[in-house]
C-alpha cells in the first residue's frame, strides 16, 4: 500500500517463566477477580484450555521474507543471524532500552538504532536485562544517558506528546522520538472509540502500572478495572495466559462502552492529547518545533549574566 518505510515491532520474549508450567488451579485463582467483570457485561467466563505457545521465530521470518523496511523490538534482543540477516537485506532494526546497561547490550548487537524507553510511557516496559520494577528510568534521565554510552542514533521515547517534548528531546542527546499515547487518540490508530475519548477528555492524567492486563508491568489510565487487577491478593497468571484470559472481559467492555471496564494504554503526557486526527497531530509537531526553538534562542540570546549584562 506504499513505498514509504514503515516499522513492524515484535516481542522477543513471547512468554514468561512458568506459563507452560501453569496449570487448571492457577487459571481458577485468576479467573476469580476477572469472572464478576465478565458476568456484570453479560458473557460467561471462560473454562481451562492448555497453553498454547507462539514462536518469535516465525513471526520474525514473516518481516524478513516479506523485507519491511524497519524491524522494531523490546523484551530482548533477536538472535545474532536474524539481525545478520537483517543487515544483509538492507531492514533497520530499532531496539528498545528502559536502561542505560540494555542500551550497552544493544549496541553491543549492533543494532542500528536504539529506542531509550523512559518509566512514563504507555504500555509495557519492555526490559529484559533485570525486572521491569527495578528499570524504571525516567526518560529525562534515561536518554543523555544512553546518549553518552552509544554511538548509534537514540530515539527519545516516553511522556513525549508535543512540540515541547520534541525539543526537550534534542536538547538530552536524542537524535528522533517516539511518540504513542498522542497519536493513540487520533480516529486512525485504531483504538476503540471509547479509549480515544477518554484520552481527549482532559481526565486521563492519572495513569498507573500494573501487571494484571496481560502478565507483564504496563501502564494504563487508572479506572476500575485496573484498581481490581492491582487490588491485594488478586492472583495474575504468567504472561502472555493473563492477556488470553483478560479479553473476555475487555472485548465485551469495549463492544458496550464501558470505559471504566476497558485496558486503556496510556502514558503520563496523555492529558496533553489535543487531536482527533494524526495529520492534524502531526501538522502541530512540526510547525511547534520551530517556534519553540526560536523562542528559546532569544530567551538565551537576552539573558542578563550575573554582572547585569546580556549575553
Amino acid at each position: 500500500m506504499t513505498n514509504k518505510p514503515f516499522a513492524m515491532n515484535l516481542w522477543v520474549s513471547m512468554e514468561d517463566p512458568g506459563a507452560r508450567r501453569s496449570d487448571e488451579s492457577a487459571f481458577n485463582r485468576s479467573l476469580a477477580a476477572i469472572a464478576p467483570i465478565i458476568r456484570s457485561l453479560g458473557g460467561e467466563p471462560p473454562s481451562y484450555t492448555p497453553y498454547a505457545p507462539m514462536r518469535f521465530a516465525d513471526q520474525v521470518r514473516v518481516l524478513i521474507d516479506a523485507q519491511v523496511p524497519v524491524f522494531s523490538f523490546i523484551f530482548g534482543i533477536p538472535p545474532r543471524e536474524i539481525l545478520d540477516e537483517c543487515r544483509a537485506k538492507g531492514i533497520v532494526t530499532i531496539g528498545a532500552a528502559t536502561t542505560p546497561d540494555e542500551a550497552v547490550e544493544l549496541q553491543k548487537a549492533n543494532v542500528d538504532v536504539i529506542a531509550a524507553s523512559g518509566f512514563e510511557a504507555g504500555g509495557h516496559r519492555g526490559s529484559f536485562l533485570r525486572a521491569p520494577e527495578e528499570s524504571l528510568t525516567g526518560t529525562f534521565s534515561l536518554v543523555p544517558q544512553v546518549a553518552d554510552l552509544v554511538s548509534v542514533p537514540v530515539v527519545a521515547a516516553g511522556g513525549i506528546a508535543d512540540a515541547r517534548g520534541i525539543v526537550a528531546a534534542f536538547a538530552l542527546g536524542a537524535e528522533g522520538v517516539q511518540i504513542g499515547t498522542a497519536f493513540l487518540a487520533c480516529e486512525e490508530s485504531g483504538a476503540s472509540s471509547a479509549h480515544r475519548r477518554e484520552l481527549l477528555s482532559g481526565r486521563a492524567g492519572h495513569t498507573a502500572l500494573t501487571s494484571g492486563f496481560t502478565g507483564r508491568l504496563a501502564r494504563g489510565i487508572k479506572n476500575q478495572l485496573l484498581d481490581a487487577m492491582n487490588a491485594p491478593g488478586t492472583a495474575i497468571l504468567p504472561y502472555p495466559l493473563q492477556r488470553f484470559l483478560m479479553r473476555h472481559a475487555s472485548g465485551p467492555a469495549e463492544r458496550a462502552g464501558r470505559e471504566e471496564l476497558i485496558p486503556m494504554w496510556a502514558g503520563q503526557s496523555a492529558n496533553l492529547a489535543r487531536h482527533a486526527s494524526a495529520h492534524e497531530l502531526l501538522e502541530s509537531l512540526v510547525a511547534g518545533i520551530p517556534v519553540l526553538s526560536d523562542r528559546l534562542l532569544a530567551r538565551f540570546q537576552t539573558r542578563p549574566d550575573h554582572h547585569g549584562m546580556t549575553g
